[in-house]
């Protein structure tokens, strides 16, 4: 019985001391991030994932940090990089989470990332698939504030592209703010953004 006890306790200590490594390293890789580190954040990430093969969060914030930093990113080469580790990185995100609305948002961001860099090209492949990407997510998480405000976003982006009013949608993302309000994410790595970039489109419809 004591040696049963003794193991229980090291078992525990062991799992502790690497849940404090995990979290140590995912609040570094996201100071890093903050500081606009990227190559850094990336790559503190990587690790992390390597380490955590059955988490999904780490593959996941490679991919969005290699996403978002490829908005604007003039160097076709370098967005070309930073998409294809973005695309692989979610997608295995995917196989260790399947049927997860946040990594579906994520992925609609890498193809709206390509298409921002050259709509005439990735624009006939790549927003139908947004469309259904979005749609899976609603199904999925239908009171998540990203898949309502993602959503939102894409399809007022699609009016803009195509001249329509975008006045319509306004109502999804003041939506969005409300379950914003309310939102409450499962640990403090799980996502949590979208809030502030919501607010500035709210006020853009009051305009």
């Amino acid at each position: 019985m004591r040696r049963l006890t003794l193991l229980l306790l090291f078992l525990t200590i062991s799992s502790l001391k690497a849940q404090d490594q995990y979290s140590k390293g995912m609040q570094k890789a996201m100071e890093l991030w903050s500081e606009q580190k990227i190559v850094e954040a990336s790559n503190m990430f990587e690790r992390i994932a390597t380490a955590e093969m059955d988490n999904w969060l780490p593959y996941y914030y490679v991919a969005m940090v290699n996403t978002t930093a490829s908005f604007g990113e003039k160097d076709e080469q370098k967005l070309r990089m930073q998409l294809k580790k973005a695309k692989e990185y979610i997608d295995n995100a995917k196989n260790i989470s399947p049927d997860n609305a946040e990594i579906l948002v994520q992925e609609a961001m890498i193809n709206t990332a390509w298409m921002a860099f050259d709509g005439a090209t990735y624009g006939m492949t790549l927003s139908g698939k947004n469309v259904q990407l979005y749609q899976k997510a609603a199904e999925l998480a239908p009171n998540n504030p990203r898949v309502v405000f993602g959503k939102a976003e894409w399809d007022m982006g699609t009016a803009r592209y195509f001249g329509k009013d975008t006045t319509p949608y306004c109502k999804d993302i003041e939506r969005a703010l409300q379950l914003f309000a309310t939102f409450k994410p499962e640990t403090e790595f799980h996502p949590n953004w979208g809030k502030e970039r919501a607010e500035q489109i709210a006020e853009e419809c009051k305009s």
